[in-house]
């Protein structure tokens, strides 16, 4: 809690600081996470990042003289919370709403729509909100679940001996998110011929043993995780303490250092997961924050997360949305609006943040961007890359995005 009133006084104080003496109109984002329930540490570590970047990003001259304005809000993966924040950035002036939330982001869905504000949703909510076509304010803008279980039961595909006769368990958090790691696993089942199960656990997932006890009888060959936040130590945890090596499991990108630490940094060496943004230190991005924020003692929150996984996929996140608004800028001019930002994101093209994160293409038809990612493993000190960035299965996912965004204009 503390960490996370660091956060808050941070949004207020920092990162405004840095826009009272511009000459231009600040921009102003919002980002509105779950900071105290499901996603806990992993949300306070990305809204870290986020932060960070955009008060490295005004230190720099903010985006073309525009400082940005960050409104940073937790709504404890609440829906009627969740509105409520949204609510109150947009009267604040926010052009982009970041939301780390599935419940959240799909009670916000429709709504995004009639205020033409784009909502950024990092790495959950409805993967058919990929198509831009019938969602045209919704930005995935990263793999959706879809994809990213598409690249890891590529990975076992191609590195793990072939998917062919194997037994695979998908062990989830019970919400609709959750459900749909599904969708894709039982596409490719059809014809490359394996058995695929899900198990499913109430959310936030402190209690997994009844769950783990199915998983144990059917004797998988790998277990893919589909969880976050406190779910996820619990998951290998239990994993573990049922017989089955951490070198069969695969999670989602939900798994990070501190996750490990509170698992024990040895216990699951071995352990493979779909990276969304290199970690480390030696990114030009990063070090410029280390240069202008960190060092300087302006951080948001713990020194020990800057350069780690959440904290750069954060990083990640908001470099997305300011090079959207920098091309909105370029091509249209100021004020930026939420119509205006929704083109320049669908400009981006090629945009890898200097490397470190996967090269994002966005179009009118694609608010995924791409689908790319790769596979790590942790080593019991940090995580290494086992594959370049690349996507998986991008024909079958989009049949499935067409199909699912379909139903939902003709309002199934």
């Amino acid at each position: 809690m503390k960490i996370f009133m660091r956060i808050l006084a941070a949004s207020a104080s920092i990162l405004w600081a840095s826009a009272a003496y511009a000459d231009k109109e600040p921009i102003v984002f919002a980002s509105l996470q779950d900071m105290t329930k499901a996603y806990t540490f992993l949300m306070v570590e990305v809204s870290q990042g986020q932060q960070d970047y955009i008060a490295a990003l005004n230190a720099d001259g903010g985006i073309d003289g525009h400082p940005v304005r960050l409104i940073v809000r937790d709504h404890g993966n609440e829906p009627q919370r969740g509105i409520e924040a949204y609510n109150r950035a947009v009267g604040e002036g926010a052009v982009m709403v970041n939301i780390g939330s599935s419940p959240v982001s799909g009670a916000l869905i429709t709504r995004v729509e009639e205020d033409k504000v784009p909502m950024m949703t990092l790495s959950v909510g409805r993967p058919e909100a990929s198509d831009g076509t019938v969602f045209n304010y919704s930005f995935p803008a990263g793999p959706t679940h879809w994809s990213q279980i598409a690249a890891l039961f590529d990975y076992i595909d191609k590195h793990e001996g072939g998917l062919e006769g194997k037994k695979i368990a998908v062990v989830h958090i019970d919400h609709p998110g959750g459900r749909a790691m599904l969708t894709i696993p039982e596409r490719l089942a059809e014809t490359k011929d394996f058995e695929v199960r899900g198990f499913g656990y109430p959310s936030p997932g402190t209690e997994q043993s009844a769950v783990w006890t199915e998983v144990r009888r059917m004797r998988p060959d790998f277990v893919v995780l589909g969880g976050a936040g406190v779910g996820q130590p619990v998951s290998i945890r239990e994993a573990v303490r049922n017989g089955i090596s951490p070198t069969q499991l695969l999670s989602a990108p939900w798994l990070a250092e501190t996750d490990m630490e509170a698992v024990g940094t040895s216990v699951a060496i071995g352990i493979k997961r779909v990276e969304l943004a290199a970690p480390g230190t030696d990114h030009p991005i990063i070090a410029n924050i280390i240069d202008k924020v960190i060092e300087p003692g302006n951080g948001a929150g713990d020194l020990k997360n800057v350069g780690r996984s959440y904290y750069n996929l954060g990083v990640g996140s908001m470099t997305l949305a300011v090079e959207g608004a920098r091309l909105a800028l370029e091509e249209f001019g100021a004020p930026l609006t939420g119509e205006k930002l929704k083109q320049g994101l669908e400009m981006v093209k090629d945009f890898d943040a200097q490397g470190l994160i996967p090269p994002f293409t966005f179009t009118a038809e694609d608010h995924q961007g791409g689908g790319n990612t790769r596979i790590s493993e942790w080593d019991g000190e940090s995580w290494v890359p086992k594959t370049e960035w690349t996507s998986s299965y991008q024909d079958i996912v989009w049949e499935e995005i067409k199909k699912a965004s379909d139903a939902f204009r003709k309002g199934g």
